[in-house]
């Protein structure tokens, strides 16, 4: 029989993860994402900190200062000391270089002068040869007047400590986006894909014709199917500029970088990310869009009146009217479902009914000041050239009612389009944008002041989080009873109780007391199930906590009871951020076994 400890990593491997909505880490993967750090990039960034300047009181500063999270200003620290010895005739070159572009550029920021290096880094190949691009006279102006940095920063790879230390750079940095990044990058892949019903293209298919001389008047067509892999990588950056994000989209590879600690949920990486995913679906309607543009150019064309600088492409247009009223739209949902989930909570609490009307009045209120934020939003797009985000979000009212997958609503959506009744459609939100800013000035004034109704079990499920990541299982146990006390018909709770359960028994050696443990696990997982049968459960969650309760029938040796449940989590089919995949391979395996 397999030691306890393996069948406890089995176990934990299926139910990593917090939240009711997050996938397992394993399954970004499976949506294009990847999270990892660039060498590339690194390097380049590397080479402009150490460029040096005299500053007036006589100092040796940095010519590049920008702000940094607390743990990129250590890694600052780091490599400032590992660059200690550094060539002085290279420091030199390399501090010329930057300080001439500086100068170049006197108007920009030092955040704005990074992005065109990370630009850079992504028009080199891999290290360590970092060598320039075949073909560049497709490359933009602003990345032209960086690239002849490239030499300098593959001198400097070659000639400092840099390459080197970059594998204990590269586990640094993996190390701080796992505590946060991926959990983050889950909830936000599972929002928005949840949101939309829909799952990205990671395979790009095209048939490229192909034309063989064959004899001096016979030429041979041939039609080759070919496959591309879209990837949507978030890359984390110890010297990524504080609250700067910086999006690189080379072909089929969308790039985000970003400091390790953002807060992907609440950031302007949703944008890239729903532009990643609608790309294709644009793409695929190209011919139906073909028949309405010349009506969507009218629209574009009156802003391009007061913005010359909006792009005149009606395809990119329609991409980011979507990918904005996508953005807007979630958001409000999201936040309307945690309000309403709360109102519920409160009448619950009051006896099951709001005699005073207020619970509802606050709710409607709530609503109102949603929808003026969202009419904001959108109108600040529409500013940008994003013409149609009004119209797109008028109809994703009905995917959000029906869960269609937006993929297969999208041309309906296009040839449902009227652009007699887009005039006028920006002025018709005036007063809205008006309340709205109202509001967001209040803000600025009373910034203690709730911007957003926040679901105090999520708070609270992350604040465990932290403690279960210092591995201070016995007060995360502790937070988590007390939450379930004041929650009982909440199955994310108990989904990370029997997370907890399993950590806790990984560390016990006696294996009684290891069997108690996980017996507790089982429970946990069982209540998740238990709960799904009485009211609305994601999901995710129940594909997750179906499959961790088969790992442990499986470790008691009830191989049968566990197929059983494996089927029960296939039955729920591939949901975002379940564990469909496990399920079916786990199955299979016990079935060869038997």
């Amino acid at each position: 029989m397999r030691s306890l400890f393996s069948a406890i990593f089995i176990l934990l491997a299926a139910i990593a993860g917090l939240g009711q909505n997050s996938p397992a880490g394993s399954d970004l993967s499976n949506y294009g994402v990847r999270i990892e750090p660039d060498k590339r990039l690194m390097a380049v960034l590397a080479t402009l900190e150490a460029a040096r300047t005299i500053n007036d009181s006589g100092e040796s500063v940095p010519v590049i200062n920008t702000p940094l999270s607390a743990q990129g200003k250590q890694f600052r620290e780091l490599l400032k000391s590992d660059l200690a010895a550094l060539n002085e005739d290279l420091r030199q070159k390399i501090s010329t270089f930057v300080i001439q572009y500086k100068r170049r550029n006197p108007n920009k920021t030092d955040a704005e002068l990074v992005a065109s290096f990370v630009s850079m880094a992504y028009a080199l190949t891999p290290v360590p040869e970092l060598a320039d691009p075949v073909v560049t006279s497709d490359l933009p102006g602003n990345l032209l007047d960086v690239l002849d940095f490239a030499p300098l920063v593959r001198d400097f790879y070659r000639r400092s400590s840099f390459a080197g230390n970059l594998p204990e750079y590269v586990k640094q940095y993996q190390s701080a986006s796992d505590a946060k990044l991926r959990s983050s990058a889950r909830e936000m892949v599972n929002e928005l894909l949840n949101y939309l019903h829909t799952r990205p293209q990671t395979i790009y298919t095209e048939k490229v014709k192909t034309e063989t001389q064959k004899t001096k008047k016979t030429v041979l067509t041939n039609i080759e199917t070919k496959e591309r892999e879209r990837r949507f990588t978030i890359v984390p950056e110890m010297l990524a500029p504080l609250g700067t994000i910086n999006f690189v989209n080379i072909k089929d590879d969308y790039y985000a970088v970003l400091s390790p600690d953002t807060d992907l949920f609440v950031s302007e990486v949703r944008r890239g990310f729903l532009q990643f995913v609608v790309d294709p679906i644009v793409l695929s309607n190209a011919k139906d869009i073909a028949s309405i543009r010349d009506s969507v150019k009218t629209i574009l064309d009156e802003r391009r009146k007061i913005d010359p600088s909006i792009s005149p492409d009606v395809y990119l247009t329609v991409s980011r009217s979507l990918v904005a009223a996508i953005d807007a739209k979630q958001l409000e949902n999201f936040r309307l479902r945690i309000a309403t989930d709360q109102a519920r909570a409160k009448i619950a609490q009051m006896g099951g009914s709001d005699p005073s009307g207020k619970v509802f009045k606050d709710l409607e209120a709530f609503k109102a000041q949603l929808a003026d934020e969202t009419a904001l939003r959108l109108s600040e797009d529409f500013e940008k050239g994003a013409v149609l985000d009004f119209y797109f979000a008028e109809q994703l009212k009905g995917v959000e009612e029906s869960g269609v997958d937006i993929a297969a609503a999208m041309r309906e959506m296009i040839l449902s389009f009227d652009a007699s009744k887009e005039a006028g459609r920006y002025d018709r939100y005036a007063e809205a944008r008006k309340r709205a800013i109202a509001v967001r000035e209040d803000r600025k004034k009373n910034p203690t002041t709730v911007a957003i109704v926040e679901n105090p079990v999520t708070t609270k499920l992350i604040e465990i989080q932290k403690k279960v990541e210092a591995k201070d299982y016995a007060n995360a146990e502790g937070d988590l009873k007390k939450l379930l006390s004041e929650n009982p018909a909440e199955a994310r709770i108990y989904y990370n109780l029997g997370r907890v359960s399993s950590l806790v028994a990984q560390g016990i050696e006696d294996q009684d007391a290891q069997r108690a443990k996980l017996l507790e696990a089982k429970v946990a997982f069982e209540n998740v199930i238990r709960l799904a049968q009485k009211q609305k459960v994601d999901a995710a969650l129940q594909s997750l906590s179906y499959v961790s309760l088969a790992k442990i029938y499986e470790f008691f040796d009830d191989k049968t009871y566990a197929i059983g449940i494996y089927d029960a989590a296939i039955k729920l089919g591939d949901v975002t951020g379940g564990a469909f995949k496990e399920a079916i391979a786990s199955k299979q395996r016990l079935m060869k076994n038997q």
